[in-house]
Order: C-alpha cells, then sequence, then structure tokens
C-alpha cells in the first residue's frame, strides 16, 4: 500500500526540484520517514543519496545540452565540495543516535539561509529564456570563497541526505557570478560528482543492519531511480522551456518554504513531547 504513494511521490519530486538546480533529498527524506516510517538512519540517507544522484544526471545532462554550465566554476567547486563530502560522513557516524534531532535542525539553518540569499537575489537583475545562453561569469570567479561555500554544501550533502543545490546555487551566484540558470546547471554537475562520493562514503561506514536493509531494497530502489530519472529529466526540460529564470528563483523559495514548515512543525512536536 505504500508503494504507490511513495513511487508517485519520488517522481513529483525529482520533476519539482530539477528546474531548479537541487537534486530533491530534502523531500526525498520526509516522503520515506513520514510516508513509510523508515528512521533516519544510514539506509535512509544512502536511499535519499542514490535517488539524489539520479535527479542530478537527469537534470544535469539536459541543462549540459542546452550550454547552461560554467566548467571552470564546477571544477574549482569541487575542490571544496567532495572533501566536504567525506567530512559530512564523519559526522553522521559521530552523531549515531542522535541524529534525527541535530539533522532537522541543521536542515532548517540551511533552508533559512537560502531563502534569505535567494530573496536578495530577486532584486537583481535577472537573464531569462532559452535563445541567449550566458554562461560566462559577470566578474571574476572568487575561488576560495566559492570552495569554502560548496564545502560546507559537501558536508550537508552527506549529513541530510541531500544534493545541496540550495547551499551551490546562491554560492555559484554570489561567488562565481553565475547567471541563475547556469548556477542550476553548474549546481546539478557538482552533484553529479560529489553525491556518489557520499553514497560510497556512508556505505563504508553504517553499520552492517544498515548495508543489509539497504541492500534488501535495493529492486524496489531500482525502479524509482527509472521514475526518478524520467521525473527529472521532463522537469529539466519543461522548467527550461516554459518557466522564467526569475521564476526559477520563485519557485525554488516556495519550495525551500515549504520543507521548513515541515521540519519546523516535526521539531516543535518533538519539543512539546519531551516536555
Amino acid at each position: 500500500m505504500e508503494t504507490l504513494p511513495i513511487a508517485l511521490g519520488v517522481f513529483a519530486v525529482a520533476f519539482l526540484f530539477a528546474p531548479v538546480g537541487m537534486g530533491g533529498g530534502m523531500l526525498f527524506v520526509p516522503l520515506f520517514h513520514y510516508s513509510a516510517d523508515w528512521p533516519i538512519d544510514g539506509t535512509l540517507i544512502a536511499t535519499s543519496l542514490l535517488l539524489t544522484t539520479v535527479v542530478s544526471f537527469g537534470s544535469g545532462l539536459a541543462h549540459r545540452k542546452k550550454g547552461h554550465h560554467n566548467d571552470e566554476a564546477i571544477t574549482s567547486a569541487l575542490v571544496g565540495a567532495v572533501p566536504g563530502a567525506m567530512v559530512g560522513v564523519l559526522v553522521v557516524v559521530m552523531l549515531g543516535a542522535s541524529l534525527d534531532p541535530v539533522f532537522k535542525t541543521l536542515s532548517v539553518v540551511m533552508l533559512v539561509w537560502a531563502l534569505v540569499k535567494t530573496r536578495r537575489k530577486l532584486g537583481q537583475p535577472q537573464t531569462d529564456g532559452e535563445a541567449t545562453v550566458n554562461n560566462e561569469p559577470k566578474q571574476p570567479i572568487e575561488h576560495w570563497p566559492m570552495r569554502a561555500g560548496t564545502g560546507v554544501g559537501g558536508m550537508l550533502s552527506s549529513v541530510l541526505a541531500v544534493g545541496a543545490g540550495v547551499i551551490y546555487v546562491p554560492v555559484l551566484q554570489q561567488k562565481a557570478h553565475l547567471e541563475p540558470r547556469t548556477s542550476i546547471g553548474s549546481s546539478l554537475h557538482i552533484m553529479m560528482a560529489v553525491v556518489p562520493v557520499a553514497i560510497l562514503t556512508h556505505l563504508a561506514f553504517i553499520s552492517p543492519t544498515e548495508l543489509e536493509a539497504f541492500v534488501d531494497a535495493l529492486p524496489f530502489l531500482l525502479g524509482l531511480m527509472v521514475l526518478t530519472y524520467i521525473g527529472a529529466n521532463a522537469g529539466a526540460r519543461f522548467g527550461m522551456r516554459y518557466i522564467s529564470a526569475l521564476n526559477i528563483m520563485k519557485l525554488f523559495m516556495v519550495l525551500v518554504a515549504v520543507v521548513l514548515v515541515r521540519y519546523l512543525m516535526d521539531l516543535g512536536g518533538t519539543l512539546l513531547g519531551s516536555g
């Protein structure tokens, strides 16, 4: 009975998050956590990251085909993001049983940060549409500040089981000085490299019980991966063709706000329960 809602939910998340440069992990985690009662542990983190990888490839390849990427920024950003992802796995291992409340608290902080940064960008001039592709920085790339930002994104990717596009997109806009659509495409390319590293590192450290649960779920997950790829590719194409750069940023904010409210409600319920 849980299979159909989860399958539909996975497709919808991939379709909605692909146009805004995010992997969907912020909704994949609550989807499994609340719909199927999966605990927030190594199994769920690896599952969310696996689906996030598929979203990043499905949407990232579509953005590359249209020229919405900047390889210099991507390569430089990975210098911070890949080590950050490895550090994030160690954080998860150290948290152990305390992961759930810490996970949700960090998620709230990350989402508020992304809302504030993206809101500031809405007041600035934006490029739009597919006709003119401008993937060159408007100013020289600030490499080390950008790497510091993507390093935080890589760490949060491993800790929160997300693609970290919510971090990468604003960082690429502010420190690499890229246009919104190029920031989104570049963010997805960063995920395509970082999230597989996070998955492999997690699988090397999770408990035998969690690893066995993940392996047992693989046949089901393979089917979800197909739906995820179709949803992400379709969502990216739809977004690039029909949604302006300004509206993409607004959609980004709406999705972030929805997830933020969900986690605040959950944390509020936990505090009331403990009180």
